[in-house]
């Protein structure tokens, strides 16, 4: 994989007439299913006369500092948490909402919603259109006790993924910390943090196994849901021909359904690696998911709808796929 603006160079040399190179900027490790994603379209789209030269671990541009350069064409392609741009359009930040997402299986039937139409129609607002849409999924963690419904968080010093996240739990009746994910295991060694909430894979990479008593991934039902889709500059897709587009597309239809199947397998893996180390694994019940969402209407929800315009109407939209 070329990762300099020289090797860029040299490439060009090299390529056809008519052929079109684009740089995708990310922030994962290339062993993360997000770089995976990227990966294989670029590998499935080389010989349409597509180069894709991609910039992992915030080499090119800084984590939440790549939406920006997306919209003004200073970079063509990117996959990144959609709320990070919750700040330039609002209505981003019911893509990390808790409750909108019961599981992998609705958050695919989101995608292909009228909700997700509108969120495409924000995003092409600032010229960009999306390739590929996922979510991944995660969960709870308590060091002394389960976590499956609002009842388990009163008094309890949590982390929580999100500020959505944070009203809710406040909400709650828990103490939030603030805190990279990265800094969880330390806080609960240290007695700061008695839960905490984030994504499947961070709860496997940072080893907070060693540190919690159980464990709640994300199953048949779950709150924390993140909606992570690889996105393209649209003014560089349309400088391409008919026939790139179509090869594009299909490649992105393909890594889509690549993405859906491993984000399950994430969940299932961080479970089962808790259980290998003698966590508690506990399950989140129908009951207590939605006893989970009432809270957030009272909470995280009623902050959105203040602060968003057609914030009502969006969720809406969203709380109607089933």
């Amino acid at each position: 994989m070329k990762t300099t603006l020289s090797a860029l160079a040299v490439a060009a040399l090299a390529l056809p007439a008519g052929a079109a190179e684009f740089r995708l900027s990310h922030q994962w490790s290339t062993s993360d299913v997000r770089h995976q994603v990227a990966q294989m379209i670029a590998d499935e789209v080389a010989d349409d006369g597509i180069d894709i030269t991609i910039f992992p671990s915030a080499s090119l541009f800084k984590a939440r500092e790549q939406y920006q350069p997306l919209t003004r064409g200073q970079l063509d392609m990117t996959v990144l948490p959609l709320s990070y741009a919750g700040g330039r359009q609002p209505a981003f930040n019911l893509t990390l909402m808790p409750g909108l997402v019961k599981n992998h299986d609705h958050a695919a039937r989101l995608n292909d919603s009228e909700f997700m139409g509108r969120i495409e129609e924000k995003l092409a607002e600032d010229d960009v259109v999306v390739l590929v849409h996922g979510y991944l999924a995660g969960g709870f963690a308590g060091k002394d006790g389960c976590i499956t419904s609002p009842d388990d968080m009163e008094g309890l010093q949590t982390r929580a993924a999100g500020k959505a996240f944070e009203q809710m739990l406040a909400g709650a009746g828990a103490s939030i910390a603030s805190m990279a994910s990265s800094e969880i295991y330390n806080a609960m060694q240290t007695g700061v943090l008695d839960a905490a909430n984030t994504s499947s894979s961070s709860f496997v990479s940072y080893r907070i196994y060693e540190q919690v008593a159980c464990y709640t991934p994300a199953g048949d039902y779950a709150l924390w849901f993140m909606y992570q889709p690889l996105l393209m500059n649209k003014t560089a897709f349309d400088s391409l021909t008919e026939e790139q587009q179509a090869a594009l597309m299909e490649a992105a239809a393909k890594a889509e359904a690549f993405y859906l199947e491993e984000a399950k397998k994430q969940d299932a893996e961080s479970a089962q690696v808790f259980a290998d180390n003698g966590v508690e694994i506990a399950e989140m019940s129908a009951e207590e998911f939605e006893a989970w969402r009432t809270l957030a209407q009272e909470t995280s929800y009623k902050a959105f709808v203040e602060e968003t315009p057609d914030g009502q109407e969006l969720l809406d939209l969203a709380l109607s796929v089933e």
